[in-house]
C-alpha cells in the first residue's frame, strides 16, 4: 500500500479545521455588523475595543457551553472506558465464553491448549 501524504492522511482534521475557521470568522464579521448596529441605534461610538471584548465574551461563552461540555462528554468516556467502568464492560465476559465454546467444538484438545495460552498472555480479570 502506498504511503498516503499528509494532506489525505489527515482529511478529516482538515476538514474540521476549515468548518471551524470558516464558522468562526463569519461569527466575528456578523458579530461585527450587529455591534455596528446596536451602537448606531444607541447613538454610541462605534469603538474596535468594545467590540473585542463582547465578541470575545460570546465566543468563550459558547465555547463554554458547548465545546468544553462536549469534549468532557467524549474524554470523560473515554477516560471511563479505558479505566474499565462496569458500563465499557457490558458482554465482554459472555463473549469470551462464547469463543472459548466455539475453540472447543473445533478441536478440543488444541481448543484447550489455544485458550491457556491465551489465558496466560491476558489474564482474565
Amino acid at each position: 500500500m502506498k504511503n498516503k501524504s499528509w494532506w489525505n492522511k489527515y482529511s478529516f482534521l482538515w476538514v474540521t479545521g476549515i468548518f471551524f475557521l470558516v464558522s468562526f470568522i463569519g461569527h466575528w464579521i456578523f458579530a461585527w455588523y450587529a455591534f455596528v448596529e446596536e451602537q448606531t441605534a444607541h447613538a454610541q461610538p462605534v469603538e474596535f475595543s468594545a467590540y473585542l471584548v463582547e465578541v470575545l465574551r460570546d465566543t468563550l461563552e459558547n465555547w463554554q457551553s458547548e465545546f468544553l461540555q462536549l469534549m468532557w462528554q467524549v474524554a470523560g468516556l473515554a477516560f471511563l472506558f479505558h479505566v474499565g467502568s462496569p458500563q465499557s464492560k457490558e458482554g465482554d465476559d459472555r463473549k469470551e465464553e462464547k469463543l472459548d465454546l466455539i475453540l472447543m467444538a473445533l478441536d478440543e484438545t488444541e481448543g484447550r491448549r489455544v485458550i491457556q495460552a491465551l489465558d496466560k498472555k491476558y489474564p482474565r480479570k
